[in-house]
């Protein structure tokens, strides 16, 4: 039985992965489970589940689970919960889903541990990726991505060297705005930008998904997890979402990983590398998916994913300093604050207006995070 501790249970990806545990009752067992406020969902999950112990990162709505629960589980709670979790080491398995740069400071105890991490917080490379893959060899700590895109990728590496790769595809939907022109994209509502055609996920990502950020967080994460500089990173407008990235190798080969989009596939292949277990989640039939098609992506449209292949050329604390600018913005947005174009020119104004540091230590990607998040809050409140 492998013991699994899931950070942001409530989430999509936390249900989608509650829905592999219950398919596998005799492989995996649940020791922890964390939520951000939404306790309802929660005490749902430990009726099933019988977890010891839970985390609620919202101190108010944790003291009222504690109080439903009634010492039947131990209830932790704020930030301070999350990190203590992760320290006690009462899993094999930590599966990070948590939103944001919340999930940086848990991951990092996890990797201390030596445990197998299910990365699907993006963030986490995004901010640190250098200090991260540094860890990660320190303490031999095996990191399994659960993104669909950058799990086709590792899926498509097994057997394969390194040393042979021409490029990586990263696929993208184009979201609901692919056909949109960018005259269109000014008046965008919030209803319209939650609508992606193809996956259901948290409102953060989904949001991430329509400008296009969500894709620019995963190349640099790709950039970390297969450490590939951003010219050997190509991203694809694969409207379909059936093959979730591709490989190319130096004789023009070209492996891909295909299936209909559902979260549970990557998940699974997580939690169970190197095996394959038999599920029936998704059954793709070729003939009736009719054809696939591709196109190049727009940057001028876009403009949040150029933004993300500068920052990886700049280098040092710009990669994390646009991460905590696009959750500043992102939350603007969904709060009726800001219109849908003035996210990336908020991530373009906090790189121009923080100082990057280079070679940063964990403290100065903390400080950095901070800054940027005090002062994007002065400019717009």
């Amino acid at each position: 039985m492998k013991r699994i501790l899931i950070l942001g249970s409530t989430g999509s990806i936390g249900v989608n992965a509650l829905t592999v545990v219950r398919e596998f009752r005799d492989e995996f067992e649940i020791t922890g489970l964390t939520a951000n406020g939404n306790i309802e969902l929660l005490r749902e999950q430990m009726k099933e589940f019988a977890p010891p112990t839970v985390v609620v990162k919202d101190a108010k709505r944790g003291a009222e689970l504690k109080n439903l629960v009634n010492g039947t589980a131990e209830v932790l709670t704020g930030e301070e919960g999350l990190v203590e979790i992760t320290k006690r080491g009462n899993y094999d398995i930590l599966i990070s889903s948590l939103v944001g740069f919340a999930g940086l400071a848990p991951t990092i105890e996890a990797i201390k541990l030596k445990k197998r991490i299910a990365l699907a917080n993006k963030e986490t490379l995004v901010s640190a990726g250098e200090i991260i893959t540094r860890l990660c060899k320190e303490y031999d700590t095996e990191m399994i991505p659960v993104d669909s895109e950058h799990s086709a990728i590792f899926q498509c590496l097994v057997g394969e060297s390194k040393n042979e790769i021409l490029k990586l595809i990263l696929t993208a939907s184009g979201g609901p705005f692919l056909n949109r022109s960018a005259e269109e994209l000014k008046e965008v509502k919030i209803e319209e930008a939650l609508n992606h055609p193809n996956w259901k996920m948290g409102s953060k990502i989904t949001i991430d998904s329509a400008t296009m950020m969500n894709k620019g967080l995963e190349v640099i994460e790709a950039h970390w997890l297969f450490n590939l500089p951003s010219s050997k990173i190509e991203v694809l407008i694969h409207p379909q979402s059936i093959i979730h990235s591709m490989v190319e190798f130096v004789d023009s080969s070209i492996k891909a990983q295909l299936s209909l989009p559902d979260m549970k596939v990557p998940i699974q292949y997580a939690l169970t590398y190197p095996e394959r277990l038999y599920s029936k989640f998704v059954e793709t039939n070729f003939p009736k998916i009719h054809k696939l098609t591709f196109f190049e992506p727009d940057f001028v449209k876009f403009p949040c994913l150029k933004l993300a292949y500068d920052a990886i050329e700049t280098g040092g604390t710009a990669p994390c300093t646009l991460n905590a600018a696009n959750e500043i913005a992102v939350g603007l947005f969904l709060k009726g604050r800001i219109k849908f174009l003035q996210i990336p020119e908020i991530c373009e104004l906090a790189l121009n207006k923080i100082e990057i540091k280079y070679n940063p230590d964990l403290e100065t990607i903390f400080e950095n995070d901070r800054q940027t998040r005090v002062f994007l809050n002065k400019v717009y409140n």
